[in-house]
């Protein structure tokens, strides 16, 4: 009983003060660019956006309306370590039989993971997260009791996972991995049943492919590997990345790797085991040719601390608790201090400029304010996306931009601009040969804010035959060329800029 309640005091203390630790930062870290260009998506709701499928823009379109302050747009990304830490606690103690002080550590460690503690972003992590735990564990759930209902609702939650983000796959994997090493035939049609929950996504989101330039393939598949290749920083920084999120976990997985061979001889625990193991062994293949990101490996934590909490003794599961415990006081301190020092001590650092428009964009807009009469815009994606949120007016992106983000190719038609006035801010001073073939006249200008310097181009008379032959065309050879074996329904680009020529077929 006293171990009970010590289990009960660990997990509802974990929870209150990480809880309240990240709805502080919630409320004063203002809206990231990614977070801001995601805003967008969710002003103007659809069935897809150029870079990944529509669930997070969903999901802003709900909460936009209610109030556009961070902290309540970043509610998903504050109470999604709630939910998998009470949905975790669940699992072992309902459906795995485990007892209630096991099933209180392991809530405890799901909420004490690192990222956990401090990230309130609200991204396309966040839904990919919480379907991808709702998947894991019915998944594991219907295996481990034959019950079919449970392998189709996996399936659906696999399907909502997918429309959040393509990882959602990797689980896919994970599943196929397990029947795979499986006896019976049963565990065949366990995934047509997976397969059929997750078929109406899987067909929205091809849908919308087809008649919208195929953006979410082209992006993921091809544009966003521009450059990559072998590299030994990358090994390393994965890494470093699975022990900054889980080097506990890991350590006593590895060192207790007989007791989780024997998971295998249980269809639910397998289940969890290949929910992870697959995942973190495809991105360990992938890490000499691509960077991973650490976000990219927290949809595999939960199904990792549930399947140590099967494997491992409860004293154990104390040790790790404990130990991100000190971690999780660390990282309170770290932002403490940050928060508490002013802005301008980091002047002499690179990052400045960056810093200034992160944390004083409302100095920004206001001294743009005298150019209310000119279209507004930047030169990429993250200025855009952060003005457009605080200005309260839309800035597009003029030029070519990059492989990423180029959801404002969908948003803006700059037809409409000819003949128009724009403004463009820029951090770094505009080379003129990249502006005045597409203006009457072009003025440059500087504004001052915090110490830093911000440069606008003021172009007169916006000519789009010339930004038509200039930019578009390059954006065009370069990412709108569509393999020849995928058939197009439409393609918003070139149907607006290139009609006729069906994006270079």
């Amino acid at each position: 009983m006293k171990a009970d309640h010590i289990a009960r005091r660990w997990f509802f203390g974990a929870l209150a003060c990480t809880l309240v630790f990240r709805a502080w930062l919630a409320s004063v870290v203002p809206l990231t660019g990614d977070e801001a260009y995601f805003l967008v998506w969710g002003q103007q709701p659809a069935l897809g956006y150029y870079d990944h499928p529509p669930m997070v823009g969903w999901l802003l379109a709900l909460l936009a309306p209610l109030s556009m302050s961070e902290w309540v747009l970043r509610l998903p990304a504050v109470l999604l370590p709630v939910a998998l830490g009470f949905g975790v606690r669940w699992t072992l103690a309902r459906w795995f039989g485990r007892p209630q002080n096991v099933a209180d550590f392991a809530g405890a460690l799901v909420l004490l993971v690192p990222m956990n503690v401090w990230n309130v972003l609200i991204t396309t992590d966040t839904p990919l997260i919480l379907f991808s735990f709702g998947a894991i564990v019915l998944f594991a759930r219907a295996a481990e009791q034959s019950w079919r209902p449970g392998f189709l609702l996996a399936g659906v939650c696999l399907g909502l996972a997918f429309l959040s983000k393509y990882f959602a796959v990797l689980l896919g994997l994970g599943m196929i991995a397990w029947a795979l090493g499986g006896r019976g035939e049963r565990r065949w049609s366990a995934l047509g049943l997976v397969l059929l929950g997750a078929l109406p996504a899987g067909l929205l989101n091809l849908y919308w492919n087809y008649e919208a330039c195929w953006s979410n393939i082209m992006f993921n598949a091809i544009n966003r590997h521009e450059g990559s290749g072998l590299g030994w920083r990358n090994p390393l920084l994965y890494i470093a990345s699975l022990a900054y999120l889980a080097a506990p976990l890991l350590w006593y997985a590895w060192r207790e790797r007989a007791s989780l061979a024997r998971l295998q001889r249980g269809p639910g625990s397998r289940a969890l085991l290949l929910a992870w193991l697959v995942p973190l062994a495809v991105f360990a293949a992938l890490s000499p040719l691509k960077k991973v990101g650490l976000h990219w490996l927290l949809s595999f934590i939960a199904p990792l601390v549930l399947t140590l909490a099967i494997a491992l003794p409860v004293e154990k599961l104390a040790k790790c608790v404990r130990f991100f415990a000190v971690f999780a006081v660390l990282h309170v301190v770290v932002a403490g201090v940050l928060a508490a020092i002013p802005l301008e001590v980091w002047k002499s650092n690179r990052l400045y400029s960056r810093l200034v428009l992160q944390f004083r964009t409302a100095e920004v807009v206001a001294k743009l304010a005298p150019y209310k009469d000119y279209i507004p815009a930047t030169d990429n994606y993250t200025l855009s996306s952060i003005l457009s949120y605080y200005g309260g007016r839309y800035f597009f992106v003029f030029g070519a931009g990059t492989s990423h983000a180029r959801h404002d190719d969908i948003v803006t038609d700059v037809r409409s601009f000819e003949g128009k006035d724009i403004l463009i801010v820029r951090r770094d001073p505009p080379p003129e040969q990249d502006y005045r073939p597409y203006f009457k006249s072009i003025e440059v200008r500087t504004i001052e804010t915090s110490g830093t310097t911000l440069h606008l181009v003021l172009g007169k008379g916006f000519d789009y035959q010339a930004y038509r032959e200039g930019v578009l065309k390059s954006v065009r050879d370069r990412w709108y060329r569509i393999p020849a074996f995928l058939p197009i329904g439409g393609c918003y680009f070139c149907e607006r800029y290139f009609p006729g020529d069906a994006c270079g077929r």
